[in-house]
């Protein structure tokens, strides 16, 4: 806030330059003098400084909307069309949600009951998930053996993916190959998958994505032309869904 008052404080400094007096005479501009106009002009009109800071905010919220925008449409292939990700729900479905998520991530694990919810509830809802193991070694274990579930017997990977997520413990390669098992996907199988490039490749791609998008952390969702951090919650997800439908954007 510091910085916008500052702005604008600089900008009410320009308009009152031309009231100055000595101005007007052509003489040396007395510091002082437009302190001391400046200074009894927002006493006067407190009001205009308020006014300038709503604009300021306004003007840096669209900038900042129109860049992120940019920067998931020049990303639109492989963030919603990729061959290496996943889709659930409908894939010919009218709104596509993306997720990035970890497998040890504790947000990502409550908000799959929100996922599986839009999913069972909005029959064209498509759904993309992002593999983004950013919480080490073990969540990069258990991504690529999801990876490599998706690879070899992708229509189990629904199963395994929710099993998975349920599971209270740390996620890893041991416990990853378990849930997979469970799922009816052989071990051999995926142990071959996993020494493939295409598990790496899928990996690079996800993290590309991501640092193009500014992301750090999940879960994170991108939908319409908005990237949304955090946890938001079914609610919010289900208006920003709502909203793309009616005007094309996360938010009408």
């Amino acid at each position: 806030m510091n910085r916008l008052l500052a702005a604008a404080l600089g900008t009410l400094m320009l308009l009152t330059l031309p009231m100055l007096p000595a101005a007007a005479e052509g003489k040396p501009l007395n510091k002082a003098a437009v302190e001391a106009i400046v200074k009894e002009y927002l006493l006067t009109n407190p009001e205009v400084v308020r006014d300038a800071l709503i604009e300021l905010d306004r003007r840096e919220k669209a900038e900042a909307e129109a860049a992120t925008a940019k920067l998931v449409s020049d990303s639109s292939g492989i963030l919603f069309n990729s061959t290496r990700q996943v889709v659930l729900g409908n894939p010919k479905g009218d709104v596509t949600l993306v997720e990035f998520f970890d497998y040890n991530c504790g947000y990502c694990k409550r908000a799959m009951t929100d996922m599986e919810r839009l999913i069972e509830e909005d029959p064209n809802l498509r759904v993309v998930l992002k593999e983004f193991p950013v919480l080490g070694q073990a969540s990069i274990e258990a991504a690529q053996v999801a990876i490599a579930v998706n690879t070899v017997a992708p229509d189990k990977y629904g199963i395994f993916h929710s099993a998975l997520m349920s599971n209270r413990g740390k996620a890893d390669r041991t416990v990853a190959l378990e849930m997979a098992k469970d799922a009816g996907v052989p071990v051999k199988d995926l142990e071959a998958a996993i020494r493939s490039d295409e598990i790496l490749a899928t990996l690079e791609e996800v993290y590309g994505l991501a640092n193009q998008l500014g992301l750090s952390g999940t879960p994170a969702y991108v939908i319409g032309s908005e990237v949304i951090p955090g946890a938001v919650g079914y609610d919010s997800l289900k208006t920003a869904i709502a909203s793309v439908r009616k005007c094309g954007q996360s938010s009408c």
